[in-house]
């Protein structure tokens, strides 16, 4: 064997290669992962839209609306689990705006003031059962922490619809979509918060994620003031896959951040078919759902504020989102 040291042959191809480099860097809109990029694709999908002002040039079968791509199964919660609403103001509450409670229980020898007086008018009127149980029993149903003050109701779980059949329904009546997903928001009071604006403002649907998220419990059910009884909200088993599917269908997603590059005001898709995505207050969006968005859009805020919870900064967008919309004679 040669123990001759020295250029061994055939290595001048790789020397030359390491010499000339890797050419000139591509230009910021020509990268896929950059903000740039992201503003050029989303002009492009807007190009072949038709300048996003057409549901109607949507098809909503395609993007994994025939094969349920990301969506979670319809399926009812299971009819065993049930919440309770406890205290007369948030018993009252409840049934003035139309939660579906199952069964009404008050503690024998209740005192009747006025509120219970509306509670038990209101529960007869729609047919829920109402059953006197002695306070020990009623003690044990509300749990260790909970002032019942002798009244409760019991709200069955929440049935779920499938994110894509919700795009479907809105394609059929030639409708633009206006949805809003939750990426990260858990607290029920902000879901019921965003349910109640979405209804207000002309959107079909809410969609929230299977895991890590608010669901719609009693008390998202109480902040909604009675819209979770008509708008609809979805689960997603994979709320990026979901989103991909949206995409795919034709649908234009925007994040809120903060720190987006777009600005909320006369925002340019407002008119396009849409899917707001709302981060949680603390981390805001996750960085799978964050790639997948077409803009990430920033509402102007005084510079003393440091941000906005996720209900107040959703019901901004839709706000505008809605406005722009009126404006530029957009499909509603």
């Amino acid at each position: 064997m040669s123990s001759k040291k020295g250029p061994q042959k055939g290595t001048g191809g790789h020397v030359r290669k390491g010499l000339e480099g890797r050419g000139p860097t591509p230009k910021a809109e020509d990268r896929a992962w950059h903000v740039a990029g992201k503003r050029k694709a989303a002009r492009e999908r807007l190009a072949a839209a038709g300048g996003g002002k057409g549901a109607r040039k949507l098809d909503g079968r395609q993007g994994g609306a025939g094969g349920r791509d990301g969506g979670a199964p319809r399926r009812a919660a299971n009819r065993d689990e049930t919440e309770l609403v406890t205290g007369r103001n948030s018993v009252l509450e409840a049934l003035r705006t139309g939660i579906p409670a199952q069964t009404l229980y008050v503690a024998l020898r209740t005192e009747l003031d006025d509120r219970m007086k509306e509670i038990l008018s209101i529960a007869t009127a729609q047919g829920i059962p109402v059953l006197e149980v002695m306070r020990p029993e009623l003690d044990r149903m509300a749990g260790r922490d909970a002032v019942h003050q002798g009244v409760l109701i019991k709200v069955p779980a929440y049935e779920y619809a499938d994110p894509m059949e919700l795009l479907d329904k809105t394609l059929q009546r030639r409708r633009t979509p206006l949805f809003v997903a939750l990426d990260g928001v858990t607290d029920p009071r902000n879901l019921g918060a965003i349910i109640r604006s979405v209804a207000a403002f002309g959107g079909q649907g809410v969609i929230v994620p299977q895991r890590r998220s608010a669901g719609v419990t009693a008390s998202a059910w109480k902040t909604s003031a009675g819209a979770a009884s008509r708008l609809p909200v979805a689960m997603a088993h994979n709320l990026t896959a979901t989103i991909k599917a949206y995409k795919a269908a034709g649908v234009f997603v925007i994040g809120l951040d903060g720190g987006g590059d777009v600005s909320l005001p006369g925002l340019e898709l407002a008119t396009s078919p849409l899917l707001v995505v709302t981060g949680s207050e603390g981390k805001g969006l996750s960085r799978l759902v964050a790639e997948q968005c077409d803009a990430i859009v920033s509402i102007p805020i005084d510079a003393a504020t440091e941000s906005l919870n996720a209900g107040i900064a959703t019901s901004i967008t839709l706000y505008e989102v809605s406005k722009l919309r009126a404006e530029r004679g957009a499909d509603a």
